[in-house]
């Protein structure tokens, strides 16, 4: 019987939707029908199970699945013996305290001797008590907003994206005290042959990631300004330079951080260079 690595993932949701994303830019073929539990891809050698976010740690410590991807509100509130072994950066919410509107908020002391309302128990109390206050947590497991309309609660702590369910319920976003991404977590005990499966996947997962935070310019050139440009751009190891059929000019190709773009398009376009073009890249391998 083949060797397959299995993989847990959310059933349903934004992280759910972003997980499946990476995976198919990985090349890697499957149906997400969302009325499957459990299904094979089609050219690799993977299995996904499809489950609730807030159980995919203990399936992943008991095996029944490999790896899996969760939050990291998920893999910090409960604490189980997994490992995290990427960060893949995309389902980022925060977990944030909330008042009422007439809530006179100066701070995390403001919250001495009150009722907190979570569904993060374990990452609220280490914060308040990193920070020496002392409060009453309420663990609810669901429509923690409503709290302190009903009088459970004097606030809550919830996690936020938009913020638009706060104001829907009289509620003001204060403080953020955690931030979070979507994590790739494993048990610390793999067989040999399941290691190697996921050692490929990580590979594909890698260069995905990469590319997201590069782009592709090509442009022409004064060939006077060559060693300037070539000191701006950089690029995996220097820029590619071709002959043009004027002999004054270059073509010039490169890849560029994402966050250096706009500096680097603007001096580029001060050394008289023209024809720019952009390009997103689609996977990006060292």
């Amino acid at each position: 019987m083949d060797t397959l690595l299995r993989i847990a993932i959310q059933k349903s949701g934004r992280l759910s939707e972003q997980s499946m994303q990476i995976i198919k830019a990985c090349g890697i073929r499957f149906g997400s029908d969302s009325r499957l539990l459990k299904e094979r891809a089609e050219n690799f050698p993977i299995e996904f199970l499809y489950l609730r976010d807030d159980d995919i740690p203990r399936y992943v410590l008991d095996s029944v699945a490999d790896i899996g991807i969760v939050g990291r509100n998920e893999f910090d509130e409960q604490g189980l013996d997994v490992a995290v072994i990427r960060d893949l950066g995309f389902s980022k919410c925060r977990l944030s305290i909330a008042v009422p509107l007439g809530f006179p908020y100066n701070g995390l002391a403001s919250l001495e001797g009150k009722r907190i309302a979570t569904s993060y128990p374990n990452i609220l109390k280490s914060k308040l008590s990193d920070s020496g206050v002392h409060a009453k947590v309420l663990e609810l497991s669901g429509s923690v907003e409503i709290a302190p309309s009903i009088g459970v609660a004097d606030l809550i702590c919830d996690l936020v994206s938009t913020g638009a369910t706060l104001a829907s319920n009289g509620l003001r976003e204060v403080e953020a005290i955690y931030h979070s991404t979507a994590v790739m977590v494993t048990r610390h005990e793999l067989e040999r042959e399941k290691v190697e499966i996921l050692d490929r996947l990580l590979m594909r997962i890698d260069a995905v990631m990469k590319a997201d935070d590069y782009k592709y310019i090509m442009f022409n050139l004064p060939k006077e300004h060559i060693n300037q440009v070539a000191s701006i751009v950089g690029g995996m190891k220097s820029p590619t330079v071709t002959p043009l059929l004027d002999q004054q000019w270059c073509a010039v190709q490169t890849v560029v951080h994402e966050a250096r773009f706009w500096d680097v398009l603007e001096q580029l376009k001060a050394l008289g260079a023209q024809g720019i073009l952009v390009t997103a890249i689609e996977k990006m391998a060292d």
